[in-house]
């Protein structure tokens, strides 16, 4: 069988992972947990302002018609989290989204691409971006003292990971990024990528070494009773799967018009996907204003998804909820506080028990 390109970086990491839950002692998970990050680029392939406004429109006329076919189990609506890039910032455009935040089915993050511009160059970029979106806009939101905001690096280049040091050039990304605000990265995986993590489902501390690059390469799992330290990095699920096709190919979330989603992929997400206790923490990913996705997943993808979920966790019998990004964090959180994630979200506590 021929192997993705990078496997090296990232198969170790998932068969020790897969045989650490073959022989670990049977415990059902009592929640599942699923977020959608986009990586939301209006005027990518060099688009015009005309076109971009339309990709947006076209989002936010069909969204809201989704989600109101889908409940989880607490009764509340799919999220979307838009990771919107700061080098295409129009005023227009994020208040079209910041519209559907506010109706409570998206929520916007932080999206960038740079190459080699400089600390400072991107230090500057970076705080505009969020305080823009925090003081003009009412997004991102004001935690412990800080704006925080959940990010996503353009062409997973986190930390100065590419070879050559392209689309990034700084070795202290991490620590850059904790200072300006950042509550968590949710660039990783990216699989076939030189950039690709050898810590492949766990969702773990990223401790920063400023002269080298790549920091997040390895890092510490994170446990129930922790106490906060580092970036910590939510990555999605990533493995192989098996079915569907007769040659293996690699699973890393990504949903796409060339690959949408089935009953079959949500298996392999439940079965991969990051785990914290008895908590699965799916997150997926996409580039929603791509004409050839958007077109895929608004008219029958999406709903797909949301079926698909619905069926296998109904068979399992397991509660899931949908979150945006930083509800997804709120909830890795509260388990790291040793306090119940459902009724910090929702104050239900009928709702942490499987049900009937």
């Amino acid at each position: 069988m021929k192997l993705p390109r990078h496997a090296e970086l990232w198969l170790p990491g998932y068969l020790r992972d897969r045989f650490a839950r073959w022989t670990s002692p049977a415990t059902d998970p009592m929640r599942v947990w699923l977020a959608i990050a986009d990586h939301y680029e209006p005027f990518v392939g060099h688009a015009d302002e005309k076109t971009a406004t339309e990709r947006v429109a076209l989002w936010t006329h069909e969204w809201p018609s989704i989600t109101e076919r889908y409940r989880d189990s607490a009764g509340r609506p799919p999220r979307y989290t838009f990771f919107y890039p700061q080098e295409e910032y129009r005023p227009h455009l994020i208040d079209a989204l910041a519209d559907m935040t506010r109706s409570g089915i998206g929520d916007v993050e932080i999206h960038i691409h740079h190459d080699g511009e400089g600390e400072q160059d991107f230090v500057d970029r970076m705080s505009g971006f969020r305080d823009t979106l925090f003081h003009k806009h009412g997004l991102l939101r004001e935690h412990e003292g800080k704006i925080r905001f959940g990010f996503i690096h353009g062409n997973w280049a986190l930390d100065n990971s590419l070879p050559g040091g392209r689309w990034c050039g700084l070795n202290n990304e991490i620590t850059l990024l904790e200072e300006l605000g950042c509550y968590a990265d949710f660039t990783m995986p990216c699989g076939n990528s030189p950039a690709q993590a050898r810590t492949v489902n766990e969702i773990y501390w990223a401790v920063d070494d400023p002269a080298k690059p790549k920091s997040y390469d390895r890092g510490k799992r994170l446990q129930p009773g922790d106490l906060a330290k580092d970036l910590l990095m939510i990555p999605g699920p990533l493995g192989i799967r098996w079915a569907e096709r007769f040659v293996p190919r690699i699973e890393k979330g990504e949903i796409a018009g060339y690959d949408l989603p089935s009953r079959y992929r949500v298996g392999r997400w439940l079965a991969c996907a990051p785990r914290v206790g008895q908590d699965i923490f799916i997150k997926l990913f996409t580039h929603g204003t791509q004409e050839r996705n958007s077109s895929a997943l608004l008219s029958v993808g999406l709903d797909a998804l949301f079926e698909a979920v619905q069926a296998e966790c109904g068979l399992r019998r397991w509660p899931f909820f949908y979150v945006s990004c930083w509800e997804m964090y709120l909830a890795i959180d509260a388990i790291r506080l040793l306090k119940d994630p459902v009724v910090a979200l929702t104050g239900r506590l009928e709702l942490t028990r499987s049900h009937d």
